[in-house]
C-alpha cells in the first residue's frame, strides 16, 4: 500500500510542478524530499563538498527546466537520480579535462580529493574504504555506491543506469572483490 501512495504522491507532485500556480511550492517539496539522498549520491562520485553542492544545484535546475520531458515511466526519484548521475559524470569529465588528468590517472585525483577533504571526519577504516572505492572503474564505483551506501535495489539501479540486473550484480561482485583485494594489499 505504501508503494501505491508513493506513486500517487509522485504523480501529484509532477502535476503540481507542471502548473504555473503550484510549481514553486512543488519544487520546494522536491528539494526538501530529495536534497539529502541526492547530495550523498553525488558526493560519493564527486568527493568534494563544494563541488557536490554545485552538482546538486545543477541537478535541481535541470529537473526544473526539464519537468515537461518527464513521462512518468519511472518514479520521480529514479528520474532525479538519473539526472544527478549524469550531472556528476559531466562534472567529472569537465574536471578531468580542465586539470589535464588522463583517464589512467583519474584514481590519483580522486584519492587526493579524499585525503584533502576537510568536510569528512571519518575513521581510518572509512577513509581506507573510500580510497579503495576510488580505485574502481567508474561504472563499478557507481554501482557499488548505489548498492552499498544507498542500499538501492538492483531493479532501481537498473532503471537509473539502463543496465540489466545481471550486469549490475556482476559489477557489484567485481567491485567487492577489488575492494577486498585493496584492503588485503594495504594492511
Amino acid at each position: 500500500m505504501a508503494r501505491v501512495n508513493a506513486i500517487e504522491e509522485d504523480a501529484q507532485l509532477v502535476g503540481q510542478l507542471r502548473q504555473p500556480s503550484t510549481c514553486r511550492a512543488a519544487m520546494n517539496e522536491v528539494i526538501r524530499r530529495y536534497s539529502e539522498p541526492l547530495y550523498w549520491q553525488i558526493r560519493r562520485l564527486v568527493e568534494n563538498h563544494d563541488d557536490a553542492n554545485d552538482v546538486l544545484q545543477n541537478t535541481f535546475i535541470k529537473a526544473w527546466t526539464s519537468i515537461e520531458n518527464f513521462r512518468g515511466d519511472a518514479k520521480l526519484s529514479t528520474w532525479l537520480y538519473k539526472i544527478a548521475l549524469n550531472e556528476s559524470l559531466t562534472f567529472l569529465n569537465k574536471e578531468q579535462k580542465r586539470q589535464g588528468i588522463s583517464i589512467d590517472d583519474e584514481e590519483g585525483g580522486i584519492v587526493q580529493a579524499i585525503e584533502s577533504d576537510e568536510w569528512i571526519d571519518g575513521d581510518e577504516i572509512a577513509l581506507k574504504l573510500r580510497k579503495a572505492i576510488a580505485t574502481l572503474p567508474e561504472k563499478q564505483r557507481i554501482v557499488f555506491n548505489m548498492r552499498y551506501y544507498d542500499e538501492m535495489p538492483y531493479d532501481k539501479i537498473s532503471e537509473i543506469l539502463g543496465t540489466s540486473v545481471g550486469a549490475l550484480k556482476a559489477s557489484y561482485h567485481l567491485a567487492v572483490q577489488k575492494i577486498e583485494k585493496y584492503f588485503n594489499e594495504n594492511d
